[in-house]
């Protein structure tokens, strides 16, 4: 079972950009762990503040060895030494996926 996690990350506007290329790192560090599947920090294009996070991993154990490793603990020191106002996350156990587009090119809500 894949778990998702969503992520908004508000820090001052004037170091959001700088923080975002500092944090390379550890985005690449993540990205090199058994079972991390996707793991991406982007600016919001709306809010000048706002760091949209998405991640992807394998497992929970996967997931796990992450928040016990220098990557986890290394981008959450940065973030909070950039200027961070607050942040909301959550994560997401998926039991099913399947394309968005059918064979016909047509977007649908089913997993058939």
């Amino acid at each position: 079972m894949k778990i998702l996690i969503a992520a908004q990350i508000d820090l001052e506007p004037e170091q959001r950009d700088q923080a975002l290329q500092s944090a390379r790192p550890w985005i690449e560090g993540a990205l090199s762990q058994r079972g991390c599947l996707h793991y991406e920090f982007s600016p919001d294009p709306f809010n000048p503040s706002r760091i949209n996070v998405f991640e992807e991993w394998t497992d929970a154990q996967a997931l796990a060895a992450h928040f016990a490793g220098p990557h986890y603990a290394g981008m959450r020191d940065h973030l909070g030494k950039s200027g961070l106002i607050g942040a909301a996350s959550r994560k997401y156990s998926v039991d099913r996926e399947g394309p968005v587009y059918g064979a016909d090119g047509l977007a649908t809500p089913g997993f058939d």
